[in-house]
């Protein structure tokens, strides 16, 4: 029996790809000296990851071009997929009509919520306004006086209003790593989570993960908070769980499965971890696109490089992790590869003719983790000239995601526990 999964500000679903499980990743991404039993099947170069117990039942988020993708994905995925799984439109409307009396706009029997609520406003490399948002909750700037728990910085409390409507066994609430750094507004939150149910739900010390640890081939970081619902849990768990130091096997927290830096981490399984995975090993085997017929390899960012001294002019290390894939194409979106002139260092691939162009969609989806079949691309007709999803918005999606991958080590975590967090 599958659990009910509700996703929250789903994007193009990167979190509900890794909760759902049953997709295919490189075989350079998984460490099979801890986590061989996830593998389904095998190709000489690929493996399909198990399926989890979760299935999501309904996703939802502002953006039309997030529905397009996901619908385009999970339509393929399974057949019993219904074309309005997935609700455009903002958190904030959805919860008042609810109130206002529609108690069919949520699933019933939800035992698990999932949402990234907005990171922006408290970005590190953005204007780091926090609850002092100058947007709305649809993502436009505020002209007008609207209540302050409209916000794009309060959209958090509205994710706490549908766990409340819901009451899952669990959720999973996830944000940018510089949240960490902000300790009155990080606290606030998980204060006001707590809240949820008059306390109804233990909301354990948030934890930031970085994907490198997991196998993903970037330098990517975000804050998890998770919580539990009080009167699920078992006796057991209820008593580990509120512990101040709660041991590894019970955290719903996923455990490093790869070094960044020949760090420690102290776990059952250091002796058995590998080091990171080079972007080069989910790059390579790509052709080139003039060669190929993907559209989500075809297409890339066609901005010039601006100098040194710019963000996004820089040529990735195939050797190293990948940076952070960013959310906007308009010129800051790293280079494959650099000319010489412009202090490219490939000059192998140099060498051959290959030239200087920015990361191709598909390159940013492998460096995320997404499979090969999820389309960020995709047209309108037959032609492949006009697009439904253009390859403008989806660069825009692949780098708000959540790399599925590391949303699969905390399903499975947490599906490895779930017997001995809830009764039923």
């Amino acid at each position: 029996m599958k659990k009910n999964l509700l996703s929250l500000f789903s994007g193009c679903g990167g979190m509900d790809i890794g909760f759902e499980g049953g997709f295919i990743i490189s075989k350079t991404t998984l460490n099979i000296n801890i986590n061989k039993h996830w593998i389904d099947s095998e190709t000489e170069t690929h493996y399909l990851l198990k399926e989890t117990i979760f299935e999501t039942r309904f996703a939802n988020d502002i953006s039309e071009n997030a529905k397009k993708a996901w619908d385009n994905y999970f339509s393929k995925k399974r057949n019993n997929i219904d074309n309005n799984t997935f609700k455009v439109g903002s958190i904030v409307d959805l919860v008042k009509e609810y109130n206002s009396g529609n108690k069919d706009i949520f699933p019933k029997n939800i035992e698990i919520v999932t949402g990234g609520f907005p990171c922006q406003d408290f970005s590190v490399a953005g204007k780091r306004n926090g609850f002092n948002s100058h947007k709305d909750h649809n993502g436009k700037i505020i002209t007008t006086e609207i209540p302050t728990e409209e916000t794009r910085g309060k959209l958090y409390m509205w994710m706490k209003n549908v766990i409340e409507i819901t009451l899952p066994n669990i959720f999973i609430a996830e944000n940018i790593k510089g949240l960490a750094n902000l300790g009155e507004i990080k606290n606030i939150i998980q204060d006001d989570f707590s809240n949820i149910n008059g306390e109804g739900y233990i909301v354990l010390s948030p934890q930031v993960l970085h994907a490198g640890n997991f196998g993903i081939p970037q330098s990517r970081e975000r804050i998890f908070f998770i919580g539990l619902k009080k009167s699920a849990l078992t006796k057991e768990a209820l008593f580990e769980l509120s512990k101040k130091e709660i041991l590894n096997k019970y955290s719903p927290y996923p455990v490093a499965t790869h070094r960044l830096n020949g760090e420690m981490h102290y776990s059952s399984v250091e002796h058995l971890m590998t080091n990171f995975t080079k972007c080069k090993n989910v790059l390579l085997d790509l052709k080139e696109p003039e060669e190929s017929s993907d559209l989500s390899q075809m297409n890339y960012s066609k901005a010039k490089f601006m100098g040194k001294h710019c963000q996004g002019q820089k040529e990735i290390n195939l050797e190293k992790l990948a940076p952070t894939i960013r959310a906007e194409h308009h010129g800051n979106i790293e280079f494959r590869r650099l000319s010489t002139d412009n202090g490219g260092q490939d000059y192998a691939e140099l060498k051959k003719g290959l030239k200087e162009r920015r990361l191709t969609l598909r390159e940013c989806a492998r460096v995320q983790t997404f499979p090969d079949d999820f389309n960020f691309v995709i047209p309108s007709n037959e032609k492949r000239k006009k697009f439904k999803l253009s390859p403008s918005q989806g660069y825009k999606l692949v780098g708000n995601a959540v790399p599925p991958l590391l949303a699969y080590h905390i399903a499975k975590k947490i599906e490895s526990n779930w017997d001995f967090y809830f009764n039923s």
